[in-house]
């Protein structure tokens, strides 16, 4: 029997870096043959299509294609894994003579361990495996309190009555993709003094309930070797990865956190749109931006994506002869107003 493709699930709260970090293996993949399966939260796919620039393949540079790129986009995986992850895993398999390995990532919102289950149906159980778990944590959004308003406060809370209840349910997400993992990667780590990185680190181990490695990382530049190869098996430990969710036959995610974009047929100044996004992250809840900006006068197209009040931006690739020059923005968030969104953006 032919062995196990290696599945790598990569998780982690929305914008904390994981594109980026598979951006970056995929273009020092040396010589591996990788596919992945991209989960966005939300109709726009931005992560794929960010992904498919990096054509590390001859062939996708004659075709301006990554065909090893697979998106779902209807909803975070651990709601989906039977319509929309088996069949696209099948399908994924039944190209494995092509692969040497699967990253899966997940959306910022989903659970790992209902995609991890999959693994133990019969379609997938013989053909593939999850090497590991990663979650990859914004050191930066954690130390401003992102998961918590106060974490030493929380911390002391805990340690003085177990049975409160004071969990957010983003901080529950938060909690339950620590859990699982085999591997925790602090990210944006040049963003925080070396004080704030102890503390995130520290309240980072308090979640984990095994000796798990935690490594930093600045833009997800890290070597495949530490990504890939653990040889977990995960799907055949999971007791040992408890999280809030398991004795629940179901569970729902907070519905007042929604997705919504805007397409420009139109060109933006990069400082005075960023300038602008700045402004409706003051004004609604929002948790993420991220997008593709024409710009006035360049041949390529602008990356533009943040969290909270910071934001990054980058060029990935010239424009394609025949593609329209459109700036597509995806905003997720809480109770958000898009008629809002979009009348500030067209100011």
């Amino acid at each position: 029997m032919a062995a196990k493709i290696p599945v790598t699930v990569i998780t982690g709260f929305l914008g904390s870096g994981k594109t980026t970090l598979i951006r970056h293996l995929l273009q020092n993949n040396q010589g591996r043959r990788i596919a992945v399966l991209v989960n966005e939260f939300g109709e726009l796919g931005i992560d794929g299509e960010l992904l498919k620039s990096c054509r590390v393949c001859p062939e996708d540079e004659e075709t301006n294609e990554n065909n090893n790129i697979y998106e779902l986009t209807n909803g975070c995986l651990c709601c989906t894994v039977q319509e929309e992850f088996l069949p696209t895993m099948q399908q994924l398999l039944k190209r494995r003579d092509k692969i040497d390995c699967i990253l899966i990532e997940t959306s910022g919102l989903a659970l790992p361990k209902p995609l991890i289950k999959a693994f133990r149906w019969q379609e997938i159980r013989n053909a593939a495996t999850v090497d590991a778990v990663i979650t990859v944590v914004d050191c930066a959004a954690v130390a401003a309190g992102t998961f918590a308003s106060n974490p030493e406060a929380v911390a002391a809370q805990r340690q003085a009555d177990d049975s409160l209840e004071h969990e957010t349910p983003l901080q529950e997400l938060f909690e339950d993709q620590l859990a699982c993992a085999d591997l925790v990667i602090l990210n944006k780590t040049d963003l925080v003094d070396d004080l704030s990185k102890t503390k995130v680190e520290e309240l980072v181990k308090q979640e984990l309930p095994r000796i798990v490695k935690i490594v930093e990382s600045n833009h997800g530049k890290l070597d495949p070797s530490i990504l890939l190869g653990f040889g977990a098996a995960v799907e055949d430990n999971l007791d040992s990865r408890p999280s809030h969710h398991d004795s629940e036959e179901e569970h729902e995610h907070d519905e007042e956190i929604t997705s919504t974009h805007l397409i420009f047929d139109r060109s933006f100044d990069p400082e005075k749109l960023q300038n602008q996004l700045q402004e409706l992250v003051q004004q609604q809840e929002i948790y993420r931006i991220k997008g593709f900006v024409s710009v006035p006068n360049k041949a390529m197209r602008l990356v533009m994506q943040g969290v909270g009040n910071r934001f990054d931006k980058f060029y990935d690739r010239p424009w394609y002869p025949q593609e329209q020059k459109q700036t597509k923005l995806v905003f997720i968030g809480r109770d958000l107003d898009a008629s809002k969104i979009e009348s500030v953006l067209t100011n």
